[in-house]
């Protein structure tokens, strides 16, 4: 068995942690941490779990009865944390923050999108887990990266949940508020175009423009990811299309894509527009593609929460240990 402590346990990404690691059938959840909620039963604030699990929060770290730790902090507190303490060297780490998703030449951490770094995580000791719109953005931009089409700015849209916003309540969170409403933020600055970008150029053929944002200019001949999010009026999902300029053939680009996701687990190219309901509570992710002139559109849907979040920390856990990829994974969406 798989024994695993959990960090910052008592936020919307430590909920859906424990949900799904109290089913998994190779692991054993050690401990699940939340100073401010310390004795306290999963259950009161996870309320889902309710006859699922005895498992109590505790403000412990006792981090040598473990075997994988997850950082399920607020972005910028994983860094801070491990300044602060020390984990011993053969106890693995999953960082669901944003903190080292960057590669830097200092920090060790494999970036875990698995489509694209399966072998690196599997040798890895620690991971930094995508982030939800990079996750949904990426997987709809990276085959078409490869292929050499991205010569101009790419036009993106993705509507996400209320989820994605985190558990502690805000002005754009509140139900009445957020109800019946959509909205705009972050236009053109979103924090996980950086990662995008990452990946993007990583893959791209040699001689092709550099992939940036306007938050990161490429220089001259560069091109830039222009990404527009929007707050939706639902719980949990994140909803995405993009627009590439090309004149390549759509039946060789569809090709393309169903080659590059054959073998990945939960990576699906489909061949009918995607809605949001066939992905929300699994680890999938849709994708598809249409033409209209010289314009390619990429629609992806994924749940933000576990194929953008927790659902890929434990398939990046999976690969890790060398399981089955998709123990504990196999989740059936709602039929209505």
């Amino acid at each position: 068995m798989i024994k695993i402590g959990i960090l910052g346990a008592a936020g919307y990404t430590g909920g859906e942690l424990i949900r799904l690691l109290i089913n998994h059938p190779e692991a054993e959840i050690v401990f699940a941490n939340s100073e401010s909620n310390a004795g306290n039963p999963v259950s009161d604030v996870h309320e889902g779990l309710i006859g699922e699990t005895d498992l109590h929060f505790t403000d412990e770290m006792p981090f040598e009865q473990v075997d994988v730790v997850f950082f399920c902090f607020g972005h910028g507190k994983s860094e801070a944390f491990l300044k602060e303490h020390t984990i011993p060297a053969n106890v693995k780490i999953i960082d669901l923050a944003q903190d080292f998703r960057i590669a830097d030449g200092v920090h060790d951490f494999v970036y875990g999108l698995p489509e694209i770094h399966r072998a690196a995580i599997a040798a890895a000791q620690h991971v930094a887990n995508p982030g939800c719109f990079a996750t949904g953005i990426q997987l709809g931009l990276l085959p078409a990266a490869k292929m050499g089409l991205i010569a101009d700015d790419v036009a993106v849209n993705g509507i996400t949940g209320s989820t994605g916003a985190g558990q502690k309540p805000g002005a754009t969170t509140h139900f009445s508020w957020r109800n019946n409403n959509m909205s705009t933020y972050k236009l053109f600055t979103h924090q996980h175009l950086h990662e995008i970008c990452q990946s993007l150029n990583e893959v791209r053929p040699q001689g092709t423009p550099l992939i940036a944002s306007p938050l990161h200019e490429g220089g001259e001949g560069s091109v830039s990811i222009d990404f527009i999010p929007y707050r939706g009026d639902f719980a949990r999902g994140i909803f995405v299309t993009e627009v590439i300029k090309t004149d390549k053939n759509l039946d060789e680009i569809v090709d393309f894509y169903k080659e590059s996701y054959k073998t990945a687990a939960f990576t699906h190219y489909v061949d009918k527009a995607p809605d949001l309901k066939q992905v929300v509570n699994t680890n999938k992710c849709l994708v598809h593609c249409d033409k209209i002139g010289n314009k390619l559109i990429v629609t992806t849907v994924i749940d933000n929460l576990l194929k953008g979040a927790v659902g890929q920390a434990v398939q990046n856990m999976n690969i890790m240990f060398g399981i089955d990829e998709t123990a504990g994974l196999r989740l059936k969406p709602s039929a209505f």
